[in-house]
């Protein structure tokens, strides 16, 4: 399996309120850098995003270390809430409805084709590929003033 690093972000100006995205893909020395965005969306929506299409973009099964500052992206797989919502018909500890679940849905069919690792670091610590996947999501979020 080719070995692939993804570094993802998500901003909002407010929350809800216009949202983008960034995703840097490296693979040995080649770097691809995506983008995108909505008009009116949340922090986590724009966080999820960035992780699924990045992992869309990828043409076969890869060995993948996704790193991203969102602990609701990373604590979700890593604490297994995600099987545990899926257990309860997508509803939380205390009943309520999982908020995103079309969002999860999609991020757990990429889930099934590449084996991902997923690696929390501080935002805006001066992670390199972390500053840079931010400045492309609030770029994003700002296109829609």
């Amino acid at each position: 399996m080719k070995k692939v690093e993804i570094y993802t972000d998500g901003a909002c100006r407010g929350n809800p309120g216009r949202g983008g995205w960034g995703a840097i893909l490296k693979y040995g020395e080649f770097e691809r850098e995506i983008s995108g965005g909505e008009p009116m969306t949340t922090n986590n929506r724009m966080e999820l995003t960035a992780a699924i299409e990045a992992l869309k973009l990828l043409k076969e099964p890869c060995e993948v270390t996704l790193t991203s500052d969102s602990k609701y992206l990373i604590d979700a797989i890593e604490k297994n809430w995600i099987e545990s919502w899926k257990k309860r018909g997508w509803k939380k500890s205390d009943g309520k409805e999982v908020l995103n679940i079309d969002l999860w849905e999609k991020l757990l069919e990429q889930l099934e084709i590449h084996k991902v690792t997923f690696v929390w670091v501080h935002g805006h610590a001066g992670h390199k590929y972390n500053e840079r996947c931010d400045e492309l999501a609030t770029a994003f979020a700002d296109s829609f003033d």
